[in-house]
């Protein structure tokens, strides 16, 4: 009984010494006639409510998640499977073209730069 309780006091407790690094923040952001827009912005406002149904229904965040996972990945080691799994999302809009963004802090503001640009795609 004790060894379990040692195994599972740590998935207990946050700990955020399992990062190894914290690096930019990747945006997705895909083009339109009237310029780029980011994919899935996150809100600005959330109610309390919000969140405590968000602790046990999230599907459309679990995917952003995914997808910032993946656009990590691409930029880490580009790979098709992460191209893929990002086009698979997009694809089913008919967008052209999309682009990573990369956030990052630097002096006293935030930077923005393109870090990864498809290729145009055919319309729908």
């Amino acid at each position: 009984m004790l060894a379990s309780l040692k195994l599972l006091l740590p998935a207990l407790t946050p700990s955020w010494r399992f990062f190894d690094s914290v690096g930019p923040s990747p945006r997705i952001e895909y083009c339109t006639p009237e310029g780029w827009r980011e994919f899935r912005p996150r809100p600005e406002v959330v109610t309390w409510r919000q969140m405590l149904a968000r602790l046990f229904w999230n599907p459309e965040r679990n995917e952003s998640l995914f997808l910032t996972s993946c656009a990590e990945r691409l930029l880490e080691s580009p790979n098709p499977h992460s191209v893929g799994e990002i086009e698979a999302r997009l694809g089913v809009m008919g967008w052209l073209q999309w682009r990573i963004v990369v956030i990052s802090r630097r002096d006293a503001g935030l930077v923005r730069e393109v870090a990864w640009l498809s290729l145009p795609r055919g319309g729908a």
